[in-house]
């Protein structure tokens, strides 16, 4: 007997679905696997004959042969096994074909017929609804991502055995369990904690408004990273559909899930000797880089002129377009990377360049060569440039803490519904000012006479590329709405530029 059975692939983000076919015929004993299976794929052979065996099912007179389409779809992971068990069993006729009629199968299967934890559930279920899926069975281990999506008959499974037992007549399977999924935000280091440095924790406020991508130069114990840490705190919390692709994303990379929905924004940091492989994404099977694990929160890359070059150039696209398209002999898979980017870096090799004590050693020439090590493709997309002179020891002993990160939050807030409000009356295509295309531009960062003169004196005198011309455009608008003003004013450009130092004409880092 034909039985026909359904399972799924991952392809970057995306979930494919594959079709297993299985004939069961008496004969020479024999398991064939075809429709390009990878090593992974073909091994499900041994566990699936080990799984049936344990709930009585001997498959050793029997010429089993089972063919996964479409045939030139590389099979990849080891999600098939329920579905090729499945199969089997209903070609053998131990359950009836009916009972898997518009039903996807995902897991992998332990000797014993247990259910292994599956790598990519929700995105698997995002595309099955979006298919039209009936109903799913998925690990019980899974239970806590597939509680996630909603709209979507979904079941839990511990073992095989209990799929068996529910398909003929006995129990139904349960479904996941919604009940430890509240979306609270956690506790994150407070920014009145940053002592000092009133100009950064400006720059931070306005990245955190607007999405714009940020740059620290400053020497070492300047609170480059004590900065960074908070950004996400004082960042609006996802959105349930948001925390659903960060979460898609996270499985993909086979990251393990925590308890409940987490509502807060990604932070990643990694380390500076990253390959570029690992920042956008890469391997024998593509997984997400952390540029995308980053996505919707913070990607912080300190030390990033000691960066290798590939690593940061591999940035440009991401950057530029929000997204990241990995190419590999196997195939082209596309993963979401919209992070905000918050890079820090001192100002050269020996960190104290800023300085005018004479602690510096390095030559102009050597200073020169480590500002390079940042091209300008690179600095042309990063919207807020800041430098940060060294702390000031009197100020750790104040006693006055300062603006909390609630109390800035609050002023975000107030800033990205603004915009939202801009994108839910359709005058912009994008939720962020960092984001606005050239359309958006024209509509809501008109300028009049005066502005206009002062903008085309800043380009001609700072020689700006027409993209650092927009990314001004962008910020002045965040500032903007940070002030509640309806249009762009005199100030605000001005302030956009002096937020941008690596623009001057040299190229040298002054604190203004």
């Amino acid at each position: 007997m034909l039985a026909i059975t359904h399972s799924a692939v991952l392809l970057g983000m995306s979930s494919a679905p594959v079709r297993v076919e299985v004939q069961a015929v008496r004969g020479i004993p024999a398991f064939e696997l075809v429709g390009l299976a990878e090593a992974s794929v073909r091994e499900s052979r041994v566990r699936v004959k080990s799984a049936l065996a344990g709930v009585g099912v001997d498959i050793s007179e029997y010429r089993v042969t089972v063919n996964m389409a479409p045939a030139d779809l590389k099979k990849t992971g080891s999600s098939f096994d329920l579905a090729i068990a499945l199969g089997t069993l209903v070609a053998l006729e131990r359950i009836p074909a009916e009972a898997l009629a518009g039903t996807l199968l995902l897991g992998e299967l332990s000797l014993s017929g247990t259910l292994q934890s599956l790598r990519g559930v929700v995105a698997h279920l995002l595309a099955a609804k979006q298919r039209g899926v009936e109903r799913v069975i998925v690990p019980a281990v899974n239970d806590a991502e597939a509680s996630l999506v909603d709209d979507l008959r979904i079941e839990t499974a511990e073992s095989l055995a209990e799929i068996v037992a529910s398909l003929t007549g006995g129990a139904p399977l349960p479904g996941p369990s919604r009940r430890q999924h509240s979306m609270v935000r956690e506790t994150l280091d407070d920014l009145a904690d940053v002592r000092g440095q009133s100009s950064a924790r400006h720059a931070l406020e306005v990245a955190a408004a607007g999405g714009h991508n940020l740059l620290m130069l400053g020497p070492p114990g300047s609170g480059k990273t004590m900065l960074a840490r908070r950004l996400p705190g004082i960042m609006p919390l996802l959105s349930r559909d948001e925390a659903l692709e960060v979460m898609a994303i996270h499985g993909v990379a086979g990251l393990s899930p925590t308890e409940g929905t987490s509502v807060e924004r990604p932070f990643r940091a990694p380390h500076h000797t990253l390959s570029e492989y690992a920042l956008v994404g890469g391997g024998e099977m593509v997984r997400p880089g952390e540029v995308s694990l980053a996505h919707r929160g913070v990607l912080f890359l300190d030390e990033m002129s000691e960066m290798r070059r590939p690593a940061i150039e591999a940035l440009r696209q991401p950057l530029e377009d929000g997204f990241v398209t990995v190419s590999r002999m196997k195939g082209v898979v596309t993963f979401p990377a919209r992070p905000l980017l918050v890079a820090a870096s001192n100002p050269c090799p020996c960190g104290y360049g800023l300085e005018n004590d004479g602690v510096c050693g390095c030559g102009d020439e050597k200073k020169r060569a480590y500002r390079q090590r940042l091209s300008g493709p690179i600095l042309d997309r990063i919207d807020l440039h800041v430098t940060l002179p060294p702390v000031d020891v009197r100020s750790l002993h104040v006693r006055e803490p300062a603006e909390s990160t609630a109390t800035v939050r609050a002023r975000v807030e107030k800033a990205r519904e603004v915009q939202a409000d801009r994108h839910r009356r359709r005058e912009v295509s994008t939720h962020l000012n960092a984001h606005l295309g050239q359309r958006d531009l024209d509509r809501v960062c008109r300028l009049d006479a005066k502005c206009r003169s002062f903008l085309g004196d800043l380009i001609e005198r700072f020689a700006l590329s027409a993209r650092a011309y927009t990314k001004v455009l962008r910020v002045a608008r965040t500032l903007a709405d940070m002030a509640g003003a309806t249009v762009i004013r005199k100030c605000d450009i001005a302030a956009a530029s002096g937020l941008r130092r690596l623009d001057r004409e040299d190229r040298l880092l002054r604190v203004a």
